[in-house]
């Protein structure tokens, strides 16, 4: 059966190509940002020596600017500095999940009139494949490349949005890679080392770890991102918040980190030494520039009124580490601030010595751009036909089984040729990229993607999400009656949940429910109910509903998201993907407030808790559900039964927890103390299928552990009938430590219960003075 096609029409083929051997010569010679060989008054400067060290070159170059030069290089469009040869510079571009229009370093047209959009990120994170995110990674940063070669982008792109989706009405929980701190660090560092490369302290692009910190809340009952004063223990911070962010500095090695618009426990983020220049560059060593949320600094001036004068916010923000400001302020005031006394200007050079090493690193100060690693990326190395294949690759790892009863699915290309095809989501195509997209290579509708396998009768059933009345049902009923099988493609879009958007409730907008039940109520065949959407829905009335025999959630899909659901339905694809949020039913929000930031239960104040770490209650579809069209069965061939934790001597280990001991980490010898296991997978089922192993910890009892948490995850091709073996390593310190009410992390001594499905094993810790 053909796979739908994800390439341009032929019109915009020959137009591009036209565009290639027109622009070919303009490609290759991008004029130099920086060190001109053809300028005869700069290539002998330091700053221009490519064999002296970046630090070196840094420095002669801060030796050379002015004060004034200085504050207009502090801003995301730094100002050119003609007599020394350098150009300006937009820092602001965006690559969430495939290269983007959102901010003004990259714009598409002539020779690049789009790139591939891969999946939103909650959707590819429900693929639990580190290397899949690496991959995404590399394409984008080609991509990235190519178009800066072409002069249509930046080098610095800020992405990814690693933030906790803490409340499922979250707008922009769509854009993270779902609730828990582990999935979100692991796939930090995997699309970080993609978009930047492998080849030392040199950076093919630039990427930025975003928003830092406690930032999950854009506009909910009136209270705006703008003005919130996130109220977070120190126990949440650093079980939750800062693990993801840690991660992507420490394993990813990121260039960059974003802080964000609110305050955290009063201090706005951006002015708080203690998370930029204490956390962030003194802990944890970034390697890079620290950049604000776009305006932020003038938001905790103007909006939060942290200081009373903007000099004051100005100097504070740069004092707390903040390198670079994406916004006018720091250019505006920062001279003053220091001319007042208030900033001196070593700190003004601290904050340039890391965004010009950033530069530096990036080549920007090389000379001839075409002469440099990735100077030959151009317009033919955008949206090809491989790149294509993995946005389509990553939808079809992304979507996940929630029901299928009988089974229903898959869909038989003998019994069901006529498919009544419904729903306002069912011929979208914007709709499948998400927000923070760019302008995609061509899309695949899920229309056109069942059109490939059967005839199709097309009935949108509601004229948009909102689906404010019944006025289109009939039709829609019409169709099903008529057809062999019903899908219906219902969810949401940007309408509902959005940047500056959180949604009121879980509940599918309007008269969906009221769609989705008559229409499966008439159906002749089986119905499936495709759901789009960034957060979770309480769909518990499809999931008990008798006449829907199968849900399957597609996220935002990408570009190629019509022919990945269609692959899914006909099984052509067996579904792997897993739930990287939890589904509450809708009685979970009711009287919640999004901004009680507390991530434990507490039955005293009748607080729930949050995700399945810390929630006990009935969910709709729990954190790590997926189901497959065949069957997988462990069996665990090896485990310890105990282990030793290292002591380094210098130490007892104090505080009790319940069940004993909690030795703090930094007392445990961690280097190489890990726990190994070696799992058989067996595919008992008649279908070959990829399954997507998830091992959780359940720690011993105590106040301050989480129920029970993610460890580690694999993947693992399993043909029909077959077994394979799956290794997995457990780092003991980072994955079975908890966090204490201090905020102080440990290792709990006792029993360790691992869950890996239906299967466990239980491993005793114990400690070990040496």
């Amino acid at each position: 059966m053909a796979i739908a096609s994800t390439t341009l029409p032929l019109p915009s083929r020959i137009s591009v190509l036209i565009c290639l051997l027109v622009l070919g010569a303009l490609v290759e010679a991008r004029d130099p940002f920086a060190c001109d060989p053809k300028d005869a008054t700069t290539p002998n400067l330091p700053f221009c020596k490519v064999s002296m060290p970046i630090s070196d070159r840094v420095k002669d170059l801060l030796g050379r600017l002015t004060l004034q030069e200085k504050i207009r290089l502090l801003v995301n469009n730094a100002a050119a500095v003609p007599r020394l040869g350098i150009k300006g510079y937009e820092w602001w571009s965006e690559a969430l999940h495939g290269v983007s229009n959102v901010g003004p370093g990259t714009k598409f047209g002539g020779a690049f009139p789009g790139a591939t959009s891969f999946p939103q990120v909650i959707t590819t994170a429900a693929s639990f494949n580190a290397t899949l995110w690496e991959a995404i990674g590399q394409v984008v940063s080609d991509e990235a490349r190519a178009m800066y070669n072409g002069g249509m982008a930046g080098l610095t792109y800020w992405s990814p949005n690693v933030n906790i989706f803490r409340d499922p009405r979250w707008g922009r929980g769509q854009e993270t890679p779902g609730e828990d701190p582990v999935l979100a660090g692991v796939y930090a560092a995997s699309y970080v080392k993609g978009l930047q490369g492998n080849n030392g302290d040199r950076l093919k692009v630039a990427a930025c770890c975003k928003h830092f910190t406690a930032y999950d809340l854009d506009n909910w009952n009136g209270v705006d991102r703008f003005h919130f004063n996130a109220k977070v223990s120190k126990q949440d911070i650093k079980d939750t918040f800062d693990v993801p962010f840690k991660m992507c500095v420490k394993d990813g090695n990121v260039a960059s980190v974003m802080c964000s618009y609110n305050q955290v426990n009063g201090v706005p983020t951006c002015a708080d030494p203690n998370l930029l220049k204490k956390t962030i560059r003194g802990l944890w060593k970034l390697n890079g520039y620290i950049v604000s949320d776009c305006d932020s600094v003038g938001v905790f001036y103007n909006t939060q009124h942290y200081t009373s004068t903007p000099e004051e916010a100005a100097a504070d923000a740069i004092k707390a580490g903040l390198d670079l400001d994406c916004g006018p302020f720091l250019a505006q005031y920062s001279e003053d601030a220091v001319n007042s006394g208030l900033l001196n200007e070593a700190d003004v050079n601290s904050a340039l010595a890391n965004t010009l090493a950033v530069q530096m690193r990036l080549g920007m100060f090389d000379g001839e751009p075409s002469a440099q690693p990735f100077g030959n990326l151009g317009p033919n190395d955008v949206c090809t036909p491989a790149h294509q294949q993995l946005a389509l690759e990553a939808a079809r790892q992304g979507i996940v089984l929630l029901k299928n009863s009988g089974p229903s699915l898959p869909l038989s290309h003998i019994r069901h040729r006529t498919v009544a095809v419904i729903g306002p989501n069912s011929n979208v195509t914007v709709t499948m990229i998400g927000n923070y997209a760019g302008v995609a290579c061509g899309y695949t509708s899920p229309l056109q993607g069942i059109g490939n396998y059967a005839k199709t009768i097309h009935q949108l059933g509601c004229a948009d999400v909102a689906c404010a009345d019944d006025k289109l049902f009939s039709g829609a009923i019409d169709a099903a009656r008529q057809a062999d099988a019903t899908v219906l493609v219902m969810g949401l879009d940007q309408s509902i949940e959005a940047e500056f958007k959180d949604r009121t409730g879980l509940l599918l907008p309007g008269r969906q429910h009221d769609l989705v039940s008559k229409v499966a109520m008439a159906s002749k065949g089986p119905t499936t109910l495709v759901l789009m959407s960034g957060g979770p829905i309480d769909v518990s009335f499809a999931k008990n509903d008798p006449h829907i025999s199968a849900i399957l959630w597609a996220g935002y899909p990408g570009q190629a998201g019509g022919a990945a659901i269609a692959d899914v339905l006909y099984g052509i694809t067996n579904p792997e993907g897993k739930l990287p949020m939890t589904w509450y039913p809708q009685d979970y929000v009711t009287n919640l407030p999004m901004t009680d930031m507390a991530m434990r239960s507490s039955p005293n104040r009748n607080y729930p808790g949050r995700t399945y770490r810390f929630y006990k209650g009935p969910v709709v579809y729990p954190f790590g559900h997926g189901m497959s069209y065949t069957n997988f069965v462990h069996t665990i061939v090896s485990a310890p039964d105990v282990v030793a934790v290292p002591l380094d001597g210098r130490h007892h280990s104090g505080n009790t927890t319940a069940s004993g001991k909690a030795i703090k980490v930094n007392h445990a010898k961690c280097n190489k103390l890990s726990i190994g296991l070696q799992i058989d997978v067996k595919n008992t089922g008649s279908k070959d299928g990829t399954h997507t192993m998830l091992v959780f910890s359940r720690p011993p009892a105590g106040h301050w552990a989480p129920q029970k948490q993610l460890v580690a995850f694999a993947k693992v091709h399993v043909p029909a009938g077959s077994q394979q073996r799956v290794g997995i390593n457990i780092h003991v310190c980072k994955f079975l430590s908890v966090v204490d009410r201090s905020g102080i992390r440990r290792i709990p001594i006792g029993v360790h219960n691992l869950h890996i499905g239906n299967v466990k094993h239980s491993v005793s810790l114990q400690a070990a003075k040496l």
